[in-house]
């Protein structure tokens, strides 16, 4: 996945494309940049900025989109209604997910537009926006109203909508209860995202919302889904916000996340699938992705229940944890051991129709014969770890599908394995 940030420099990597690149880097995606403007800035003050030439500008725009395959933008800093017109000149034909979020003032004070661009802003930027995610004062100062009693969230959100926004997210809005939301206004519908207040001054938390939504909208999640997603990684990015300069904290996600943040999004997409409730077998199922290396289930992220059916539905029961799954967890540290690439499986109820379409598939699969399970494997309960050894011994090629049939008491099963989740989502849509 390729994703364009477009927007200011700040060279303290508080805000501006640095800390896009950095968002981007943790969800493991290839971020390109397009800077707008060079910014003088720290955790403390503001200092300059100066605008690059429409010259240098039209040269980084050709030049990221003859090259490489964008699934996605988010537009930033635009300083300037030459930059604006320029953005909007290129961008205007593209039908690709564009998140902007309107860049008006830094947290250190300085101004990131001038206000004679804010008319072209409005007529030529926000109708690109898949969505758009002003803060109430960036919603205030576009809509030249105050968000109050009579202007509501939601009226100033229509009046955003009504400038070319699909969709408007206005975030931090304080209810007054210690709780602080986002109003979401879509074509249809109309919701509050709401949460804890955390009573943190801090650096970059914008940025990392909407590189975040841009993430999670090209992994083709829904809008509500994408913004419940951003703003989890957000919040969390504030409580672990660092005080690396001698001013203002700068938000901070978790390295590790990302392992989780992957799992968690293909977790979503798998039960959004049509009728997949008909492919959780009876011992339920559970989604895994292990670090590199893994030793044991405890280097395995998996469910600490399992996704079970609910009717038509399926739910996540329990949480992500490491050593959350044992019985897919072990398949997968056994494919891994022969073939590190692969980091990621799930466990599908066995049908004979799944197996047909997995037959005329191109993916690799193998299978076991539980029947042939020696007495003592049964005995020290090594099951999975025999058959899945078994399956693959000779193999050239590591598996896409490893399958048997069941035994007495014993349910057959199918395990997709990928070298992502979201790798082992696209098969799982090839073969239902």
């Amino acid at each position: 996945m390729n994703l364009l940030s477009i927007g200011g420099s700040d060279p303290s990597a508080g805000a501006g494309i640095q800390s896009d690149i950095k968002t981007f880097s943790t969800f493991n995606v290839y971020g390109l940049t397009v800077i707008t403007a060079i910014t003088g800035q720290n955790t403390s003050n503001f200092g300059m900025v100066e605008p690059v030439s429409k010259k240098i500008l039209e040269n980084q725009l050709e030049s990221i989109m003859k090259d490489f395959k964008i699934d996605g933008i988010k537009i930033g800093m635009l300083y300037n209604s030459e930059i604006i017109k320029t953005i909007h000149q290129y961008l205007k034909k593209l039908e690709i997910p564009i998140v902007v979020d309107p860049v008006i003032k830094s947290t250190t004070g300085g101004m990131l537009i001038e206000k004679s661009a804010i008319v072209d802003f409005k007529k030529l930027i926000i109708p690109l926006a898949t969505i758009i995610t002003p803060n109430k004062f960036e919603a205030e100062i576009l809509t030249k109203s105050k968000i109050n009693f009579k202007n509501t969230p939601e009226k100033i959100a229509k009046m955003i909508q009504k400038m070319g926004a699909k969709n408007v997210v206005i975030t931090g809005i304080e209810t007054g209860d210690k709780k602080i939301s986002d109003f979401v206004l879509e074509k249809n519908k109309k919701y509050f995202l709401v949460d804890e207040k955390i009573s943190k001054i801090n650096r970059g938390s914008g940025n990392i919302h909407s590189a975040a939504a841009l993430y999670a909208i090209v992994k083709n999640r829904s809008i509500k889904e994408a913004l419940e997603f951003a703003k989890k990684i957000t919040l969390d990015s504030i409580k672990n916000s660092q005080k690396v300069g001698k001013g203002i904290p700068i938000t901070n996600i978790i390295k590790e996340d990302k392992i989780k943040n992957e799992l968690l999004i293909s977790i979503n997409e798998f039960t959004k699938i049509k009728n997949i409730f008909q492919n959780i077998p009876e011992c339920q199922t559970n989604f895994v992705y292990c670090r590199q290396k893994p030793k044991s289930i405890q280097d395995v992220l998996g469910i600490s229940g399992r996704i079970v059916k609910a009717g038509k539905e399926v739910v996540i029961a329990g949480n992500l944890e490491y050593g959350g799954s044992k019985h897919v967890a072990t398949a997968l540290l056994v494919v891994n051991k022969k073939y590190i690439k692969i980091k990621s499986a799930i466990n599908l109820k066995y049908k004979e129709e799944t197996i047909s379409k997995i037959k005329k598939s191109q993916l690799t699969t193998y299978d076991y014969d539980r029947n042939l399970e020696p007495k003592n494997v049964k005995k020290n309960g090594s099951t999975i770890e025999w058959g899945i050894k078994n399956a693959i011994k000779n193999a050239k090629k590591p598996p896409d599908i490893i399958f048997h049939k069941g035994d007495i008491g014993k349910e057959p099963m199918i395990i997709v394995f990928g070298e992502t989740p979201d790798a082992v989502v696209k098969k799982i849509l090839k073969i239902i």
